[in-house]
């Protein structure tokens, strides 16, 4: 890759402020430099001249926008691959990432996850993860299968991240108050030590004598067989809390005594808990949209339920339930009534922005249910404490 141009603060304005600048890009840069420069103005321009008012609207579905950023190059005529083409040769990583975000969450424009040409060239993210999970019906196989890979790359590094706060949860924790006369050096118990040898300090030699070595027994813990369900709301405001409830379910899965469920619902349900162990086919296999009737979902986990005082249900949604509210709380309060804990997560994502029916999950907590917000590491740190 041909090295990046080191553009002045005023170069940098100008390309921010587009038809706003007082002067084009094209004075006092010269040669090479001025002509990198006028190609990152016509890539920025296909993407934010959409809000201009001689733009196309910011309708996404044309993959060119005539617009002239007063550049001395003329239109700006870029397709999808074009202008993904460029914005990989023109700026750091750090700026196409956040181009490529914008593309697909201001500006909808699709086209970016099901071209081929644009999937080999995409940086795999989660917001291109999400938009694959959007449009991936309308994908030809072809396309479908180079998708699938690009969401197992940005899978994979959610899990590496999360795997490890897992980990650190249900890891268990050293009790001081244990103490051997034996174990490893990372085992020493000094303080322990030197008090319980202090009868034994050496006055003459000013040294102290140890007959008894302690140590700390480590203690991991030790779980009973529990059933976690993360019951998934698959409607399309929910894509990031079905994505990290994936990639959740897949690190719970390997728990020793815990059995997780997933279940992904609108106005049906479908047991996902057989697919779990692989979230990219989760992920794939989600179909995003429709009505929401939540109280079939905590139905149908309440038939799965095999010791209720060690059942967890997680409900994650947005709670703007589409079938009778009465139903849902009812059956919530059965199942505390019974022993079985209820959480209801109004978001699962890594900023926990909660967006949800406060009324209805108000009714919830009364019926007796958890609500919060929750990243997927403070889920598994809630979790590890609910199973100890």
């Amino acid at each position: 890759m041909k090295p990046l141009l080191v553009l002045s603060a005023t170069e940098r304005w100008r390309l921010l402020l587009g038809e706003a600048a007082q002067q084009p890009l094209s004075s006092g840069l010269g040669g090479a430099g001025d002509i990198q420069a006028m190609a990152m103005d016509r890539a920025l321009a296909w993407l934010y001249g959409r809000d201009a008012p001689d733009g196309q609207g910011g309708d996404g579905g044309e993959a060119t926008d005539r617009l002239d950023r007063h550049g001395g190059a003329g239109a700006s005529q870029l397709s999808v691959p074009e202008w993904i083409n460029e914005i990989h040769t023109l700026f750091p990583k750090e700026t196409i990432e956040r181009l490529e975000r914008d593309a697909i969450e201001r500006y909808g424009i699709d086209e970016v996850v099901t071209n081929p040409e644009v999937l080999e060239r995409a940086t795999p993210n989660p917001a291109l993860l999400q938009a694959v999970m959007r449009t991936k019906h309308l994908m030809n196989p072809q396309v479908l299968a180079m998708a699938r890979q690009l969401v197992a790359k940005v899978v994979a590094e959610l899990i590496e991240k999360l795997a490890k706060e897992v980990q650190r949860s249900f890891s268990g924790t050293r009790k001081r108050q244990q103490l051997s006369t034996r174990g490893s050096l990372s085992q020493f118990a000094a303080r322990e030590t030197l008090l319980r040898n202090l009868k034994h300090y050496d006055q003459r030699g000013q040294r102290l004598l140890i007959e008894k070595p302690l140590f700390y027994v480590n203690t991991r813990r030790s779980l009973l067989p529990w059933q976690v369900f993360l019951l998934v709301d698959q409607s399309g405001s929910m894509v990031s809390s079905v994505i990290h409830s994936a990639v959740t379910a897949s690190c719970l899965w390997a728990l020793p005594g815990v059995k997780t469920h997933l279940v992904a619902f609108d106005t049906d349900v479908v047991d996902l808990t057989d697919s779990e162990q692989d979230p990219v086919d989760v992920l794939m296999r989600v179909q995003l949209g429709g009505g929401t009737d939540i109280g079939k979902a905590v139905a149908y986990a309440a038939g799965q339920i095999e010791a209720p005082r060690r059942a967890i249900v997680v409900i994650i949604s947005d709670f703007y339930e589409g079938a009778a509210e009465h139903v849902l709380v009812s059956q919530v309060r059965a199942l505390c009534a019974q022993g079985t804990q209820v959480l209801g997560l109004a978001a699962l994502d890594e900023k926990a922005n909660p967006d949800f029916d406060r009324v209805l999950a108000g009714k919830l907590a009364d019926a007796g249910a958890h609500i919060a917000a929750m990243t997927p590491g403070q889920l598994a740190a809630w979790l590890a404490e609910k199973l100890g």
